[in-house]
């Protein structure tokens, strides 16, 4: 099936229409539910703007390349002297599993879950 015949489909039942039959859809049957119609339009629309690409979750941009010596010893400073793994995600331009994963690797803690034990939590306001 071309994304045009699943757009016309959408656009057919997002219509009230069986795209089958061509016949119209009883008022109670599900894609007469305002959301379901609202998603089907969304969905026919999405189909115009062509495949979609999927990405990972943006995790900077050294995730995936090697560390250098360099980059293990400033984050071991950085470590001791108390950053956040946010901090330290954003100065190397990696995931914040990548740096818990690096943590594990040289030493510093024992498991990734290790480092968000340590990280402030946020507190309700009064």
């Amino acid at each position: 099936m071309s994304p045009k015949e699943a757009k016309r489909i959408l656009e057919l039942l997002a219509n009230g229409v069986d795209p089958v039959t061509g016949e119209i859809l009883p008022g109670n049957h599900v894609v007469n539910s305002p959301d379901v119609i609202r998603a089907l339009f969304l969905a026919a629309q999405a189909l115009d703007t062509g495949p979609v690409k999927l990405q990972k979750p943006s995790s900077g941009g050294q995730a995936g390349k090697p560390w250098t010596v360099d980059e293990e010893q400033r984050l071991i400073a950085e470590f001791e002297s108390g950053a956040s793994i946010e901090q330290m995600s954003i100065a190397h331009e990696r995931s914040k599993g990548g740096i818990a994963a690096r943590l594990v690797r040289l030493g510093k803690i024992d498991e990734r879950s290790d480092l968000y034990v340590h990280e402030p939590r946020p507190t309700a306001q009064s």
